[in-house]
């Protein structure tokens, strides 16, 4: 059998001996595949892998040979390499990767019931490795993967620890536990480790020192205190706990080695080890708990028993039974039951697996992330990314996961938790036999409780009048409690009907119906029994409601489908809840949002095929599609954050009135992140119907929306799409506004290469347009190359989009241009020229209204008063621009003034508050994984501790700093933080060193 190894120098070997891959870029090709084994990767993505921004003259035919030598090379030993829909894809066969190995038995030892076990697995995962992932491929991808690798090995060897300390075997541990805490001085689940084994070796005044040179260093690097965890061990010491001088109980041990998920850690170097950015949170996601909720008891209290017996590994309890049987209402009764068993959260996830749009794990695990406090930015693009790090987050905490109305095993599988002291509660209709659970079958009610859930919704004196009639419905919706639940809400809408009246007419339905699915039978007839009984605008509105995407709705999507104003869609959907085919799911910021229940979805989808014309469906979802674009291009505008300057107005087809345009648009940030999902589901919904301008369009619009609410994955992701559709149709408009919207994105996420690539395709394609098309992504092009240091071709682009800028009547891309320029100034030692433009930007901002462009100009009046030892004015300037983009929500630019205030404060002596404002930036960098901020932090954070007389400290920090920006390619900050490692260096008494440093500097600036 052929095998991979990845973790080290790469190296194939079959029945023991070595197997000749190729020369070194082939087998780059080769491992740049085998890290997706299994999935399709294209050759784009192949070229970036493996050339970055230097693919070489004919690189495509080069990577076509590669790939053809790779084939004839592995086949032999079963291992195909296929052409498919999205790329190349490595099927193994047989074959085994080592990297593939380490993930299965580091989850086998997570799960294993036995420490015996778990130790042995751990030892064997973290044996695989043979120095660093992919040792010798020297790639921007690739080094970016291998430190998420490294920071997976890094979790493993913490959780073994954990699990020797469980065992007793402390002493044997100290040497090498002390050597990590020394490498990793500022993580906190190392120090604890260490702590804790001192202490059991009765070197507790050691373990008390080894505390308090932690928190001194948090102090002094981070000013932050430790975390809860590690301050409830020292407690503990201080106490004489016995309980700490033998073996821990597990969950007491993982309480202490798992501090706040985003407690900084780092390496001797300052690079991060922890992947995870942010403060811990703790997710809520559960819908609130029924309060009509009748039977269903001995049911409920056996699976909080299942759920909490003990047994290996994270505990999963599957739920099946018919539709309409109740699963959704039990699981979430359940949830709130378990919920004080599960301190660190509980996610839920509506997988909506019998509707027309399945969830995919891919977007469920972003907003699952998210909830656990992962930024968008960090959010990984790729679905085993994403499995790796949820998984990772959850292995410490205790977490109830709850995913609802599944389709099959693979839709859950890889929501499935890997924690030991997890649970997974799935609903599902059918009874994913490649499940491996327990499980819990939910039968229809028996008749006492069928008529107890009547008289709780109909009151007992009127269900006691007509008991015999009371019992009828019972029996005619066979016990279903939707069909009971939908039959009393009709009652309970029209108190002046008999129960008498409902009996005789589900019976007659009942009569005319299929046997087979008897409970979405009873379903169907019940709903068809309301449907006629409804006036015909109420049915239409219910036929039209199903054909939207999403989960949820408001008024305005009614309100386009209808043709109709926002009052008399309101009048229709308080009809529709009245009888309760329309639930209120929400009320958010803008209003209340509505849910169809899945079978009601349905329904009202086979009502639409059989009594609306294909051309007055489609006729509604255009209008839907209209009235999205023109909210999301007027909310946009309002915001007046971006400098495209291109409205989508001539796409729209239908809009709202002005007056319920104004009463949405308040408030314009509250109503996009209350409506941010239903957009991008109507935006792919309409590139599913190949409406590619308009879904383009909105996906356009969206773009100042998705910068503001730093949603970077979903804006990569939805314009990628509506870019492909827009390319195919031949549209040229839509693409260039795409490509540039892209380049904005991936300059903000440090991707220079391919923010290059969108902004002059853009340009390409609007050759023939206008300067409106043209300006935007000139700037922006002028700025990617300003950050590289490539100062000529900034100048002549950024003097270029300014021109355009006049022409077109844009006054925030001229703006952004003119600031452009006042930057190069400054960075080029013209302050005088540099703060006369800047006052300018900051003269033309204020009176258009550019709030975005007013904090960008005062950012670079401090960055000149800075320049120029004015501290004083510098910190007002800062603080002024915080202050405009926190009103905006926008926390990333926030946090490029904020960075700056820190540095200033700290040359004004005000240490402590500066470096703690310091920590909190680089923080917030990390959390939306800008590099560019985090380098600047970092070199500011060395400035300060060079003030403060720490030079070992001092060099960590701008060694840090230099690795990140000679990653990104910027030569003038690069030759910055140099000089401010060269000075750390002098200090440290390393002149050598000193020296090296300030020559390279002065050759970047000759370049």
């Amino acid at each position: 059998m052929l095998e991979f190894r990845l973790l080290g120098t790469l190296e194939a070997r079959a029945g023991g001996r070595p197997v000749a891959l190729g020369h070194a870029r082939q087998q780059c090709v080769l491992a740049a595949l085998l890290l997706d084994a299994g999935r399709p990767v294209s050759a784009d993505r192949l070229l970036h892998r493996v050339w970055d921004d230097r693919v070489p003259h004919r690189g495509r035919e080069t990577l076509y040979a590669y790939l053809s030598r790779l084939r004839r090379g592995l086949e032999p030993h079963g291992v195909r390499l296929v052409r498919r829909p999205g790329g190349y894809v490595i099927d193994l066969g047989e074959a085994a990767v080592d990297l593939h190995r380490f993930r299965d038995l580091s989850d086998r030892a997570r799960r294993a019931a036995a420490d015996e076990q778990a130790e042995a697995l751990g030892r064997e995962a973290l044996g695989l490795w043979r120095g660093c992932a992919c040792a010798g491929i020297d790639t921007p991808w690739f080094n970016a993967q291998r430190q998420l690798l490294d920071g997976e090995r890094f979790a493993a060897q913490l959780e073994l620890a954990e699990v020797r300390l469980r065992m007793g075997q402390h002493d044997r541990m100290l040497s090498e536990l002390a050597a990590r805490a020394k490498a990793h001085p500022l993580d906190e689940r190392v120090i604890g480790q260490l702590v804790l084994a001192l202490c059991r070796c009765g070197r507790q005044a050691e373990a008390l020192k080894e505390y308090e040179r932690a928190r001194r260093r948090l102090a002094d690097e981070l000013g932050v205190d430790p975390g809860a965890a590690l301050r409830q061990l020292y407690g503990r010491i201080l106490a004489g706990d016995p309980d700490l001088s033998g073996d821990m109980a597990p969950t007491a041990t993982a309480r202490v080695a798992a501090p706040f998920a985003g407690e900084e850690a780092e390496d001797d170097s300052g690079a991060v080890v922890n992947p995870v950015p942010g403060r811990q949170l703790v997710p809520r996601l559960l819908p609130a708990d029924l309060s009509l909720f009748v039977g269903r008891d001995a049911e409920v209290d056996a699976a909080c028993r299942l759920l909490g017996a003990d047994g290996p590994g994270p505990l999963t309890l599957l739920v099946t039974g018919p539709a309409g049987v109740g699963k959704t209402a039990f699981a979430v009764r359940t949830g709130h039951r378990l919920a004080s068993r599960f301190p660190d959260g509980q996610l839920h996830a509506d997988l909506r697996g019998f509707g027309d749009e399945p969830a995919d794990p891919f977007t469920v695990l972003g907003a699952f992330l998210r909830a656990l406090g992962v930024r968008g930015g960090t959010v990984p693009a790729e679905l085993t990314g994403r499995i790796h790090l949820y998984r990772s987050l959850l292995a410490g905490r205790q977490v109830l996961v709850v995913l609802d109305n599944a389709a099959d095993a693979q839709q859950v599988r890889d929501l499935l938790p890997s924690g030991a002291r997890c649970a997974t509660v799935v609903t599902s209709r059918t009874t994913l036999a490649e499940l491996s659970c327990r499980r819990l079958l939910l039968d229809v009610l028996d008749s006492a409780t069928g008529l107890a859930l009547l008289r709780e919704m109909l009151g007992p004196e009127r269900t006691d009048a007509e008991p015999g009639s009371a019992r009828s419905i019972v029996e005619t919706c066979g016990g279903l409690p939707l069909a009971v639940w939908v039959a009393s809400a009709r009652l309970a809408a029209r108190p002046h009907w008999p129960l008498a009246h409902v009996a005789r007419a589900l019976a007659d339905e009942e009569r005319k119906l299929d046997e087979l699915a008897v409970g979405h039978i009873a379903v169907r007839a019940s709903l068809a029994l309301t449907y006629r009984q409804m006036a015909a605008p109420a049915q239409h509105a219910l036929r039209m409601l199903a054909l939207l995407p999403g989960p949820d709705f408001t008024t305005w999507a009614l309100t386009a489908l209808l043709d109709v104003d926002l009052s008399e869609a309101e009048a229709v959907l308080d009809d529709l809840v009245e009888v309760h085919l329309v639930q209120i799911g929400s009320i958010g910021a803008t209003g209340i949002r509505y849910q169809l229940h899945d079978l009601v979805r349905l329904f009202g989808r086979e009502r639409a095929d059989h009594d609306v014309h294909h051309q007055d469906r489609a006729a509604a979802l255009t209008r839907l599609l209209g009235a999205g674009l023109h909210l999301a291009d007027l909310a946009a505008d309002t915001l007046s954050v971006d400098f495209q300057g291109i409205s989508q107005k001539e796409l729209v087809s239908w809009q709202l009135s002005p007056a319920d345009t104004g009463h949405l648009l308040a408030d314009p940030l509250a109503w996009f992140t209350d409506e941010r999902q239903f957009l991008i589901a109507v935006a792919e919904q309409a590139l599913d119907r190949t409406e590619a301008a308009p879904a383009a369009g909105l996906a356009t619009a969206l773009t100042t929306l998705f910068q503001v609410g730093g949603h970077f994955d979903d804006w990569e992701r939805l314009q990628n799409w509506a870019l492909e559709a827009a390319l195919r149709s031949g549209d040229r408009h839509s693409a260039a506004k795409l490509h540039r919207c892209l380049g904005e994105l991936t300059t903000i996420l440090d991707r220079y290469p391919e923010a290059l690539n969108h902004f002059e395709q853009a340009l390409l394609l609007a050759e023939e347009q206008g300067p409106a098309y043209r300006a935007g992504a000139t700037a922006g092009l002028a700025y990617v190359h300003r950050l590289l240091g490539q100062y000529s071709l900034a100048l002549f682009h950024f003097e270029k989009a300014a021109e355009l800028a006049r022409q077109a009547g844009n006054v925030n891309c001229l703006v952004y241009a003119t600031n452009g320029l006042g930057v190069i100034d400054l960075e080029q030692g013209r302050v005088e020229a540099a703060v006369e433009r800047f006052t300018e930007c900051l003269r033309a901002s204020r009176v258009a209204g550019y709030l975005p462009g007013e904090a960008q100009a005062l950012r670079c009046l401090g960055q000149s008063h800075r320049a120029l030892g004015a501290y004083l004015a510098a910190a007002d300037a800062y603080r002024q621009a915080v202050a405009i983009s926190t009103d905006l929500g926008d926390r990333l630019t926030a946090t490029h003034a904020a960075c700056w205030l820190g540095d200033v404060l700290v040359r004004q002596g005000e240490h402590h508050t500066g470096r703690r404002l310091l920590a909190q930036s680089l923080w917030t960098y990390r959390e939306f994984g800008n590099l560019w901020g985090e380098a600047a932090t970092l070199y500011a954070l060395a400035e300060a501790q060079l003030a403060a007389g720490r030079p070992a400290l001092a060099r960590r920090r701008a060694e840090a700093a230099v690795r990140l920006w000679r990653q990104i390619g910027s030569h003038t900050w690069l030759a910055v933080a140099l000089d401010t490692l060269a000075t750390a260096h002098t200090q440290a008494g390393d002149h050598p060193a000193a020296t090296r440093a300030r020559d390279e500097a002065a050759e970047l600036r000759k370049t």
